[in-house]
């Protein structure tokens, strides 16, 4: 087992690795930015590097900086958490030069599983079932819309290279074809330096259900079931919850058996995730691979939440050379989890992302209930990086008991200083759609503007913080001057 890791990330992630490195009896140590200088991560952590300015491409992106600092702390491992270079293969591959660890799959399969189209092709080999499309040997313009008239519309163009939903273009006729083919090229290209496109048929309102996997380096490849991510915005994931709603027992066991299948292809060792359309739900639905992602995930904790499994300290077990403890059939989901993710942005003027201090910041704690965060009260949110703030998980027996406590947590959670998107959490928490589990991820394409309505006529949060205070102080309000109950735990989602 290693005695020392370096943390490539920042935020929540960097805080989540660390602690369990604390529960491991492992040094920990924290790169940071400029802009991070003091960020929770960095005061958490044994260690701590400055590994450049603000930028990121300066920073947490440089391969070098990294291995550097790893090198000048005597870390034996590197582990890089989630985006930044997390599914780079130039990071794997400089630390096995530099003798360290890295704890993730091998570089080699990063580069099979990081471009669509090869990993589509192994799929396919797997036997696993992919949504039907065509990546033309032929990249010109002229190639691509003839292999979208084959296909026939609506189509999706997609990037070969990245993720995110960046560069990923709906075609539905063909007036519409030129500018898109021009749009997810020019997209690509800037965003991935390569401008390789495919072209997919499009699947109407499908579901987003992922597996979680994890191999060790001997061979042995699990499941820890499904995570349903349907409800997204702008293909970035914003709610998600497991078991699905759409799943059977049956079918559940089909698209687990069909994961490891794909990871088995890879030859894939450590956590990974592999990714599904879902066309319809029960025993007759249809599923397509879509995408794996070889890394941990954002959504991580709501498997970690029903199977009791934690994911970081298999990831660095693994990494260390221990063969898994489990058997597939040993593994089952116990209750239900929803994971709400909390960003420093304005829902009500398009998601708007928010910088600055937070003023007041208080966590709610009851049970069922985990947050996973990277800042507390008085940090600085940074225009530089994801306004990611925090992960609320909330596990419940049932998933209407998890969803309760998820919205009873969400109105406990005081932010002030900057605008969050927790009233836009527990608006879409509350939604008829979502309590019937009627979601698919058009879902918030189709009910958002409703939503937003909604919040642009919240009570401006000043007025509700002086009338929570008034209440206290025993002026307003069922609270007399002797009630100690805090105003901040009262208010709504909006804030400033």
């Amino acid at each position: 087992m290693f005695s020392k890791i370096l943390i490539a990330n920042r935020g929540e992630i960097a805080v989540r690795v660390i602690r369990a490195c604390r529960e491991m009896g492992i040094e920990s140590v924290a790169v940071y930015s400029d802009a991070d200088a003091h960020a929770l991560h960095t005061t958490l952590a044994d260690h701590r590097v400055r590994i450049g300015p603000a930028a990121a491409a300066e920073s947490y992106l440089s391969v070098e900086k990294i291995i550097s600092a790893a090198r000048a702390t005597g870390a034996q491992a590197v582990h890089p958490g989630y985006g930044f270079l997390s599914e780079n293969p130039d990071l794997p591959s400089a630390c096995t030069e530099a003798g360290l660890t890295f704890i993730g799959p091998s570089a080699d399969a990063i580069n099979g599983m990081g471009s669509k189209i090869a990993a589509r092709r192994l799929a396919q080999a797997a036997g696993v079932p992919v949504v039907p499309g065509e990546t033309p040997a032929d990249q010109t313009d002229a190639a691509i819309a003839d292999a979208v008239r084959g296909i026939g519309f609506p189509v999706l163009l997609k990037p070969s290279e990245g993720g995110g939903g960046i560069g990923m273009k709906t075609v539905r006729d063909e007036a519409s074809l030129a500018s898109a083919i021009a749009q997810a090229r020019r997209e690509a290209t800037a965003a991935f330096g390569d401008g390789t496109l495919y072209v997919e048929r499009l699947v109407e309102k499908p579901r987003h259900v992922e597996f979680q996997v994890l191999g060790d380096h001997y061979g042995h490849i699990v499941h820890l079931f499904e995570r349903e991510c349907s409800i997204q915005r702008r293909h970035q994931k914003v709610i998600e919850e497991t078991p699905s709603t759409a799943l059977t027992p049956a079918l559940r066991q089909r698209m687990g058996d069909a994961a490891v299948a794909v990871a088995r292809a890879a030859g894939y060792r450590n956590a990974g995730t592999v990714e599904f359309l879902l066309d319809g739900s029960g025993d007759a639905a249809r599923y397509y691979f879509l995408e794996m992602n070889t890394r941990l995930q954002v959504e991580h904790p709501v498997t970690e939440q029903v199977t009791g499994v934690d994911l970081v300290r298999a990831q660095i077990a693994v990494a260390s050379g221990e063969p898994l403890p489990w058997r597939q059939d040993a593994l089952s989901q116990r209750g239900h989890a929803i994971e709400a993710r909390v960003y420093a942005e304005d829902p009500a003027r398009n998601d708007l992302p928010q910088a600055g201090p937070l003023l007041l910041y208080r966590e709610p704690s009851m049970p069922g209930i985990r947050v996973d965060a990277g800042f507390i009260e008085g940090s600085e949110v940074s225009v530089h990086y994801d306004p990611l703030l925090a992960k609320l998980i909330a596990w419940g027996e049932t998933r209407d008991a998890a969803r309760r406590r998820a919205l009873a947590a969400l109105r406990s959670y005081p932010i002030l200083g900057i605008r969050t998107n927790i009233a836009l959490l527990i608006e879409l928490l509350e939604h008829s759609r979502f309590v019937a589990g009627s979601i698919d991820t058009g879902f918030l394409d189709e009910e958002g503007d409703a939503i937003r309505a909604r919040l642009s006529g919240e009570t401006p949060v000043v007025v509700e913080a002086i009338a929570a205070a008034a209440r206290v102080s025993g002026r307003a309000g069922p609270f007399g001057p002797a009630d100690d109950t805090d105003p901040w735990t009262s208010l709504r989602g909006a804030r400033v």
